[in-house]
Parts: C-alpha cells; structure tokens; sequence
C-alpha cells in the first residue's frame, strides 16, 4: 500500500518477457509526457498489496494481462518534489495465447508506445541507469536458464477463533470476523502470481482462508490432511510427499497450512530444490526490505503470521528466489 503522505511513494511494475525463437524479448514502454522508455509500472493505490498494483498496472499501460514470475528488487530514487520513491519489480512472462488475445496495442494517457526488443536493445534504449540495473538482474537470470519459473505459494490461515474459546474439535474453529476480511485481502496478492492449484488443510480456518481465493481465481480446492496441523501433531502427515508432487507438476499452487506446518513446509522445499545452494539462504527479494537481498533467511518464510503469505519461485528444480508478504489487513 502507499506509503503515506510523507513516506515513500510505492510503486509496482515488471520486466515483462516473452519467447521469440527461444530468445528472451522483453516489453518497454515509451512515455510522451515524460520523454521517456522504461518498464510499466504504476504508483500503488492506497490500500493496496504491491503485487496487485503491479498486475494492475501493467494491464492498465500496456493491455497485458500477467502473472507475476520472480522478483527482480526495487528501484529507489528522489522524486522532483523531495519525496523518495520505491519501485518493486518482477519478471512477468506473455504466453503466446495472451500475446495473441491483447492484439494491437493503442496509445493510452499513460503510454504512447510499446516495442518488444532483445535484451542488449533494451539496454541500449533505457533511459535511466535504475532501470538498466533491474533489466541486467532478469539478463542474469536468463543467462542461466532461471527466468522462467513457477512458484509454491505458502500460506498461513487467517485470524480464527481461539482454542480456549473453543469447546469442538481443533479443526473446526472458524475464523473470526477480522479473519474472514484477512482471508478476503489475501486472495488479489496471491491471485497476482497466477496460482494454478489450490491445496488447503482439512481445517475449517483453513477451507475459509482460501475460499475468497477460489472465487477470484475460479480454481477449486483441493484438501488433504497431509497438511493439517492435527496430522502433524500425530506424526501423520505427509508434507514431502505433498511437496513433490507439487514440485513434479511444475505449477503454481498454494499451499495453505498452519503454523505449526509451515515450517516442514518451507523445508522441504528448500530441501528438494537446493541443488548446489546452501539450503539455509537463498538470493531473493524481500517485499518488506530495502532493495534486492542478497541472500535470504527461509526462517522469514516459516514463521509466517496468520494471513500472511510466502512465494518461492523455482526453476530447472531450483530455488531462484524467496519473497514474504504481509496481509493488508491486521490481526
């Protein structure tokens, strides 16, 4: 969301690519009134998550529409006012059917042109070194084959009712109110990296979490007591076999689990991608940090608050990079 009237301005947008004969193009966007060429993006809307401003936006300027791939870090600079102003970006792909379904782009308030170039043509045409930096993060990524991934998108359940307040069985428990608007917030952000499946606890609080998430996406969703807390608690569940299959099927999908879970989750993942990185910290970008980390804490990833969420982007089997995000609405 914005960062206030006097905290930097937030702001979101992509390098976004696509595949011509197996050569990586990537989409600038050329701005009368500033005289510019650049990457789309857009300020973020009060109230708003980031990777939602991002999607937004860039459908908005350029008549894509995207899914957010892996995060490529910020961009931070002084705006003519004073003010400081943060840009995160991401990798975001066009698949040949959504290339084929925007058609021809038309000049808007934003953006009098767009033009797909190569990745040493974009560098050359850029305008500001800031974006040339970013544009060289996804070039590195190319180069070794990491820019094209999918994600597990881990996600601790909403706010619900306390235990002590509870006289059912755990798996029962509901959400609260400030859960069910928690579960709400959550479904654009995480709908922003295209999720292809949906795989939740047994739990109540759980099935309620992502149900807001099930409509937007028109995804059903699949339960499993692999996940769920009260296997965990029995010594009964089966998160790697979960976590393989995902990880075997290549998609994005969400994993919605519990506390208690997440953590075996997160390792898991990190154990069955850790190819030659140190399975401890990985090279990501953290949403809630300053610029692009150089290397990331997976505990950050595992101890998840109630509603918040963590994306773990892979390719080629491996861990390409970590990112967390906060539910826009507290607990």
């Amino acid at each position: 969301m914005s960062g206030g009237p006097t905290g930097p301005v937030l702001a979101a947008g992509a390098v976004v690519w696509r595949e011509q004969d197996g050569v990586p193009l990537v989409l600038l966007i050329h701005r009368e009134h500033h005289k510019d060429v650049s990457f789309p993006k857009g300020k973020v809307d009060p109230g708003e998550a980031v990777p939602t401003a991002a999607v937004r936006e860039i459908d908005e300027e350029t008549g894509y529409r995207v899914h957010l791939g892996a995060p490529l870090g910020t961009a931070e600079y002084v705006l003519p006012n004073g003010r400081d102003k943060v840009v995160h970006y991401w990798a975001a792909r066009v698949s040949a059917k959504e290339h084929q379904r925007a058609g021809k782009f038309k000049p808007n308030a934003e953006v009098a042109a767009i033009e797909w170039v190569t990745i040493d043509d974009a560098r050359a045409r850029l305008t500001y070194l800031r974006d040339v930096e970013i544009l060289d993060r996804f070039a590195d990524r190319a180069a070794r084959g990491a820019h094209d991934t999918f994600a597990l998108i881990a996600l601790r359940h909403a706010k619900t009712t306390p235990g002590s307040d509870w006289h059912g069985p755990d798996a029962t428990r509901p959400l609260l109110p400030v859960g069910r608007t928690q579960a709400k917030a959550v479904a654009s952000p995480v709908a922003a990296f295209g999720p292809r499946k949906i795989v939740s606890s047994t739990a109540a609080r759980c099935l309620a979490t992502v149900e807001p998430l099930s409509d937007k996406t028109k995804i059903g969703v699949s339960s499993t007591p692999d996940i769920s807390q009260d296997a965990h608690d029995q010594g009964s569940a089966d998160v790697k076999g979960v976590v393989r299959k995902r990880l075997a099927k290549g998609k994005t999908a969400v994993l919605c689990s519990h506390g208690p879970v997440l953590p075996e989750i997160i390792a898991r993942i990190a154990t069955e991608t850790a190819g030659d990185t140190d399975p401890g910290t990985y090279g990501a970008a953290d949403t809630d940090a300053a610029g692009d980390a150089a290397r990331f804490d997976l505990r950050r990833a595992a101890m998840l608050s109630v509603g918040d969420f963590a994306v773990l982007h892979i390719a080629d089997g491996k861990l390409v990079a970590v990112e967390t995000h906060r539910n826009p609405v507290s607990a």
